[in-house]
Order: C-alpha cells, then structure tokens, then sequence
C-alpha cells in the first residue's frame, strides 16, 4: 500500500509539473502573440526616415474630384492637393507613388500602412483626430448644398419627408446631417463620380458636400445652384499621418510653414483653383503657413 501511494505521489507530481509547464508555455505563446500584434500595429506607418529611405512616398489624394485631385486625360495626377503632393516629394528628395483614395478609406489606408499621407481634401473633425494625426491645415473648408436651379434648396426645412439628399460616405456632411438632421433621408455613394452621376440624373433633390466641392460643381454644371453655400461651422482642410507618426507629422508641419513663408498655397490655388473659383474666393479658401495656429506653433517654438 505504502508503495501504491508514493507510486501515485510521484506521478501526481510529474502531471502537476508538467500542467505548470505547459501553462507557462501557453502564456509565454500568448505573451508572444500580444507582442507581436502590437509590434505589426506599431509598425502599420513608415517614419520620416524610412521613407526617405525607401526613396518613395506613398500619398492618398482623389483621382475624381476636380480640381482638387483628379487623372486627366494623360492618366496624370492633377488638382490643388497633388500640386501640394508634389512639393512634399520634391523637398523630402523622393519619388511618389500616388494612391487613389475615396473619403470613406482614408483613414483605413492610413492605419493599414497603404499609404503614408493622406491629402484629399480631408477636413479636420475631433472624430477623425482621435484616429489620425492632422498636420496644420491648408485651406479653410465649410458644408454646402447644392440643388437644381428649376427647384432650389435654400433652407434644410425646404426637404420634404420623402426627399432625398445625396451624399458621400465618410465625409463630414454625412455626418453632420446624420447628426443634426436625422430626419432627412440620405442616398449614400462611396465614390465622387457615382454622387455626381446620381445627382445629375434626378436621383435626389440636393447634394450635400463641402463647399468647395459643390461650388465648383455648379460653376461647371449650368442649371444648378449653391442655395446653401455654408452649413454648420467654418473647418480646415489639412494633411493627415497614421496616429503616431511624430516624425512625419513634425517634417509636414515645418513644411507647411516654410511653404507659407513664400506664398506656396495662394500660388497653388492660381495654378489649379483659379480658373473654377476666380480671384474673389482665393483669400477665403487659402490658408498659408498653417494661419493662426501656424503662427502660434512657431512662436511656442521661439
């Protein structure tokens, strides 16, 4: 009996060592596992200096919104944010790979590493700011509504109940009017060219995008009309970087004000802008240097 037990006693104890073992295996694989996923989530955006490493930057921007960004007929990028874009490559000393982004993943192919800086016409919003990191902004921005001349929108009351206003997915009028207006039936479109097609077929009484965008629609567009040309507040247009990404973000802002110093932004607006806006919107619309919070971020460093 006595030789049963200690029998049973030693085999216990190779079982109970061995679940200990095992388990500090397991966690050791979790712990690893855990590590792992934070390393490829810390590693989802290149630093400045890897991507002048590379020797290529990769840049999001629009490929159907003229005249910010858009391909023309030579299957060239062109437009107010690819002017910008191609300064950045120019002054980081590398060649760009453009990425064409819709407002729905900019912030996807940020966070996914696709592409290293998002510029298409992204406005700042405390929500997004949460999930990417803006450098300061280039252009000053608000919400419009665009409608046809023969039945304008002048008033957000003018919608009736069974009308429908055509917006983008992921941009900030969806959101301001899912916010504000719930009551206002949306018709939602992932891409520029689909909304635009839409709404030139009747689809919906207006069409709700930022100002800029719906302004030049009307100017290129006769028998439409601007009948809100600002809802909701003034915001900015700016660059963005995955959240995180302290040396990309500090090497744009120093650029951006450096580009203010010799009116790069007015002078990006004439070249791209001008023939769709005229001289009256340029000092509306331009923000050189980074504006105010440029100045002070460069005196807070005085």
């Amino acid at each position: 009996m006595k030789k049963f037990i200690k029998k049973f006693g030693i085999v216990f104890l190779s079982l109970t060592i061995a679940a200990a073992l095992l388990a500090g295996c397991g966690a050791e694989t979790a712990k690893t596992a855990e590590g792992a996923d934070a390393a490829d989530a810390a590693g989802a955006f290149r630093t400045l200096e890897e991507i002048k490493s590379s020797g290529t930057v990769n840049i999001g921007v629009f490929s159907d919104k003229s005249p910010f960004g858009y391909v023309d007929e030579n299957g060239e990028y062109q437009g107010y944010d690819v002017y910008f874009a191609n300064r950045i490559g120019e002054d980081l000393g590398v060649k760009i790979n453009y990425v064409s982004t819709e407002a729905a993943n900019r912030i996807e192919y940020l966070q996914t590493g696709k592409v290293d800086i998002i510029l298409a016409n992204f406005t700042v919003t405390p929500e997004r700011a949460q999930e990417v990191d803006f450098a300061l902004p280039y252009m000053n921005v608000a919400l419009g509504v665009v409608s046809p001349e023969s039945a304008p929108i002048t008033s957000l009351d003018e919608i009736g109940a069974d009308d429908q206003v055509i917006v983008i997915s992921g941009t900030t009028a969806e959101t301001y009017l899912e916010k504000n207006n719930p009551e206002i039936k949306l018709q939602k479109y992932d891409a520029y060219a689909e909304a635009k097609t839409a709404f030139e077929n009747g689809n919906g009484v207006a069409w709700a995008n930022d100002n800029t965008e719906v302004i030049a629609f009307a100017i290129e567009n006769p028998g439409y009309v601007v009948g809100i040309p600002s809802l909701g507040s003034a915001d900015t247009i700016a660059p963005a970087v995955a959240k995180g990404n302290a040396t990309l973000l500090d090497w744009l802002n120093e650029e951006i004000r450096a580009l203010g110093e010799e009116n790069f932004f007015h002078a990006d607006y004439e070249a791209t802008l001008l023939d769709t806006y005229g001289k009256e919107y340029e000092d509306t619309l331009v923000v050189e240097g980074g504006g105010a919070e440029g100045a002070a971020d460069t005196s807070a460093k005085q």
